[in-house]
């Protein structure tokens, strides 16, 4: 049997279903990110713009509580770990989600992505890595730097459980983002143009800034289940802080199993609608 193997798969030649993931995954990080060490002035001006951006959020902050002690039952420090956190899973986005998403609705609409569809792996791996921007890490730096700082100010209010449960919730809900870029993703072997729709995500993941708590019912419902920022930045927040505990990590955790299986069927129906340059 050994023989016949050799034979069938000469060596040099990786059978497919050898392929790993991970030795996949690895290496596009490492070529995308030998990319983008060639233009290291970008790391100063990323770290501008966070600088900038963060102060921005912080001077919203003090004005707020210029004119109240409490927001919604926040203190100033707890709606700092709620920054903190929005800044970091947009520093996730931007660096790890959002360029190769950008790269497949390119490839969708120009029929390019016969290139990933014909490799011997998982497609939806591949398309998912294909681009990673590492500068839009710093923003990842500063989000968990503030998030450890206003824990710090918070002092006795944070405990090692509601740690866990936080660092727990904020990977579900990196998860749940990336699922959700690339249900609207997929949508482009549908509807040609929806980069706009990607447009509108950015601007309702701005919202993300405050406590989903502070909005109308309505909009929690929207935040919760369209535009999930309820379990991706709120949840973490009110973890960190004592609001939340297991159950609702455990609420989280279905959500995002469910969300993840659509993801997967979605993607799947897309690609069998998908007519490329070869079809």
């Amino acid at each position: 049997m050994a023989a016949q193997t050799d034979v069938a798969h000469p060596a040099g030649l990786a059978r497919p279903d050898a392929v790993r993931r991970r030795d996949v995954v690895g290496t596009l990080v490492r070529v995308s990110a030998l990319n983008e060490l060639q233009y290291r002035v970008n790391f100063f001006l990323q770290l501008f713009q966070s600088v900038v951006a963060l102060g921005t959020a912080v001077a919203v902050v003090a004005l707020v509580y210029l004119y109240t002690p409490s927001l919604g039952g926040w203190s100033p420090w707890e709606l700092m770990v709620v920054v903190g956190v929005h800044t970091a899973l947009g520093g996730v986005i931007r660096s790890l989600v959002q360029p190769s998403m950008q790269l497949l609705m390119d490839d969708i609409r120009e029929g390019k992505l016969d290139f990933a569809l014909t490799k011997p792996v998982d497609a939806q791996l591949l398309v998912s890595f294909r681009r990673i921007t590492i500068w839009p890490l710093v923003d990842v730096a500063v989000g968990l730097g503030v998030v450890v700082v206003a824990a710090v100010q918070l002092g006795g209010g944070v405990t090692i459980l509601g740690t866990a449960v936080f660092l727990a919730a904020l990977c579900l809900g990196a998860v749940m983002i990336y699922c959700l870029w690339l249900v609207i993703t997929t949508g482009a072997f549908w509807v040609v143009r929806m980069e706009h729709v990607a447009e509108l995500f950015n601007g309702l993941y701005q919202a993300g800034r405050w406590p989903i708590g502070l909005f109308p019912g309505w909009l929690r419902i929207v935040f919760t289940v369209l535009v999930p920022l309820a379990f991706a930045v709120t949840l973490p927040s009110e973890a960190l802080t004592g609001r939340a505990g297991l159950l609702a990590l455990a609420g989280a955790a279905g959500f995002t199993v469910a969300l993840a299986a659509f993801t997967r069927w979605f993607w799947r129906l897309g690609v069998r609608n998908y007519s490329g340059a070869s079809a």
